[in-house]
């Protein structure tokens, strides 16, 4: 299941999902991913859950994207959240891009929870992507 974080720049979207992340930590029996750009939330989430740096894996784009979580939650049945931060900043602002990305990680959730944060405003988003709830 897919569950969205949709705001504009500076909204705090981060901020949530990291809040987020670190209950989660406190009360999951399963495993935590957290795929990044640029390894900015080191610091600020708990250990516990796996953060993964796109940039070092070089991944770019739609595609690559959902190869590498393809491979994440086929490597770790664990895994009971999945947490993708700036997904826009990855596919390169591509929407039409993300939006066929959600459905297609979708897909292959088998009861994963995956919370992703898209940098925009609710209205500039299309309707395939304004379909997933909002965590």
């Amino acid at each position: 299941m897919i569950k969205l974080i949709v705001g504009p720049k500076g909204a705090g979207k981060t901020k949530t999902m990291i809040d987020m992340i670190n209950a989660a930590v406190k009360t999951t029996e399963g495993n935590i991913v957290v795929i990044e750009k640029s390894m900015k939330l080191t610091t600020d989430i708990n250990h516990a859950a796996r953060l993964l740096d796109v940039d070092e894996y070089h991944v770019e784009g739609a595609d690559m994207l959902y190869g590498f979580v393809a491979g994440v939650l086929a490597g770790n049945y664990d895994i009971t959240e999945l947490f993708i931060d700036g997904l826009l900043k990855i596919v390169d602002h591509n929407m039409d891009a993300a939006a066929a990305l959600l459905a297609k990680i979708d897909s292959i959730t088998n009861g994963v929870e995956v919370i992703v944060t898209i940098s925009s405003a609710e209205e500039a988003l299309p309707e395939s992507i304004k379909k997933y709830p909002h965590a």
